[in-house]
């Protein structure tokens, strides 16, 4: 971890901070059109930026799904920062911040094992890694997300002890 890593949160506006993020990393985001639908996600949507030295060098996009559900719905890390625990230091800020405001249960997918990608099977490792549990894989065509048809796993986490109501 960096002495210098600072995370920040914005409710909205994180357009261009995504689409600089994205530019580095054209093996995981290399198709404009989806890109363009990552950056209006941020754009609309609660991030969390990590900076070093105030360069900003990574980003979590969080979805709503109601009260109860919220989506990982991008985390992004240059690469000369993998491996270095930024994705980990962004994951557990936005962990406590969901479980604080009552979210019990965070979602996030991927590409699924059935597609021989290095760097995907290092995301998928990542995220089991923390507790989150495959708990089905989809079958997509044609998306504008991914170049070809492909599966796509989706892994839930729960973030609160659950309670009897």
């Amino acid at each position: 971890m960096f002495a210098a890593l600072e995370l920040r949160d914005a409710d909205t506006g994180s357009a261009g901070p995504c689409r600089q993020i994205l530019a580095t990393l054209p093996d995981w985001f290399g198709i404009p059109e989806a890109n363009d639908a990552y950056v209006a996600v941020a754009d609309a949507h609660r991030c969390t930026i990590a900076s070093i030295d105030g360069l900003d060098v990574g980003i979590t996009t969080v979805v709503h799904h109601g009260s109860y559900a919220a989506e990982i719905h991008l985390m992004a890390v240059v690469p000369t920062h993998h491996r270095s625990g930024i994705g980990s230091a962004m994951l557990q800020h936005i962990e406590r911040d969901l479980a604080a405001r009552g979210v019990e249960f965070l979602q996030v997918k991927t590409l699924s094992s059935a597609h021989p990608d290095e760097g995907y099977a290092r995301t998928r490792a990542f995220y089991l890694s923390y507790g989150f549990r495959p708990l089905e894989e989809l079958l997509h065509a044609n998306l504008q997300l991914h170049r070809s048809e492909h599966q796509t796993t989706t892994t839930w986490r729960h973030l609160t002890p659950h309670q009897r109501f």
